[in-house]
């Protein structure tokens, strides 16, 4: 039920933006972010549990991952680019509201593809199990938004790719693993 309150509260605060810059002329401008990721999120979100579990494997620090729907099919990009494009929106002379996305879809299953692979496992099924309490009740199959707006009006994309953002995760995690290990 956590996400129920979290969508309402993120749509309220959609809602009040544009309220608040029709009847008050305020410039304020809304962003639509999609899933938007960086080593700096939290350990509790999918990228991350994933992009830490993988560098503790490959250190040998940890043997299984236990994960939910890993079919399930989002639209990430990278939070740098995205700050990007809400300093962009905030530039502009009038304000608006910008679906900021990378408009690809990937499954959990590929991002455990290219992490794993990146540190040198091709044979990551043995390491990763799906666990039923982990699935969501109300779970959307398929995530994908269209930017296109974003793109023309603020002559945005995002510039980091999906499987160099899966690396530079691993990557950052491996570098923390590390130094907690003492490696």
């Amino acid at each position: 039920m956590a996400a129920l309150p979290y969508g309402v509260a993120k749509v309220y605060g959609h809602y009040m933006t544009i309220n608040y810059r029709e009847s008050y002329g305020m410039h304020a401008s809304s962003g639509v972010l999609f899933n938007h990721e960086s080593p700096l999120r939290g350990p509790e979100f999918v990228t991350r549990k994933i992009s830490i579990a993988v560098a503790r494997i490959a250190l040998g620090l940890q043997e299984k991952l236990t994960l939910g729907n890993i079919d399930a099919k989002r639209d990430w990009g990278f939070a740098g680019d995205y700050v990007e494009a809400m300093w962009r929106m905030l530039q502009q002379e009038t304000a608006d509201d910008y679906v900021i996305s990378t408009g690809e879809t990937h499954e959990v299953r590929e991002y455990l593809d290219i992490a794993f692979n990146h540190v040198g496992i091709s044979d990551w099924e043995k390491h990763v199990y799906q666990d039923p309490q982990f699935f969501r009740p109300a779970e959307v199959d398929l995530l994908i938004g269209d930017s296109t707006k974003a793109t023309e009006a603020l002559e945005w994309k995002p510039t980091l790719s999906f499987d160099g953002l899966v690396k530079k995760m691993v990557d950052s995690d491996l570098e923390i693993e590390k130094a907690k290990a003492g490696k």
